[in-house]
């Protein structure tokens, strides 16, 4: 296993670690939200790392090519899930459920498209296009803007579903067209 696949793996290893500094966060262990924003900024780091070690040193693999999209989104989801669902975090701190259900339904529609085309086609080619990598680094950035409490916060939930949803739209119809 090469060094980009190993980042991508301990990638998703930091995801328990966030949901856990989420589940014992307190007004008065504050410590543990910026806790959690490193631990989420150090898998953001980590996913650009594994990606440049990856091109630049030739690592480039098919199992890289399905570990990192894993791992991003076992990074977000498990982020974005926790700071719906654990109802000991202050109101501020909690992603509504409408976005969160947005991320997982545009993740599933991927997922079943992907399945199907390799059912059919018979490989995993698996090709971030450039609205996708948008619509990630808008989804980290609603974590970190909710994490930091910054007061952009509403009007960034909104652009990034909108990605999101555009974003999914447009990975459907290159899927329609992989096909034919």
């Amino acid at each position: 296993m090469n060094l980009a696949n190993k980042i991508s793996i301990i990638r998703i290893f930091l995801v328990p670690a966030i949901v856990a500094s989420l589940v014992y966060y307190h007004p008065e262990r504050d410590a543990l939200r910026f806790v959690t924003c490193w631990l989420f900024l150090l898998g953001i780091a980590s996913d650009a790392v594994d990606g440049f070690i990856a091109r630049s040193q030739g690592q480039a693999s098919q199992l890289g090519t399905l570990l990192d999209p894993i791992a991003d989104k076992c990074l977000i989801l498990g982020t974005l899930i926790s700071l719906s669902a654990i109802h000991g975090l202050p109101e501020w701190m909690r992603v509504p459920a409408w976005f969160n259900l947005i991320v997982i339904s545009r993740d599933a529609i991927l997922l079943t498209g992907a399945a199907v085309l390799f059912i059919m086609k018979g490989r995993w080619t698996v090709q971030p296009s450039s609205l996708g990598k948008w619509t990630t680094a808008l989804q980290m950035a609603v974590v970190l803007c909710v994490l930091l409490r910054l007061q952009v916060r509403e009007p960034l939930l909104v652009i990034a579903a909108g990605f999101t949803i555009v974003s999914g739209l447009n990975y459907v119809r290159r899927g329609i067209q992989a096909l034919g």
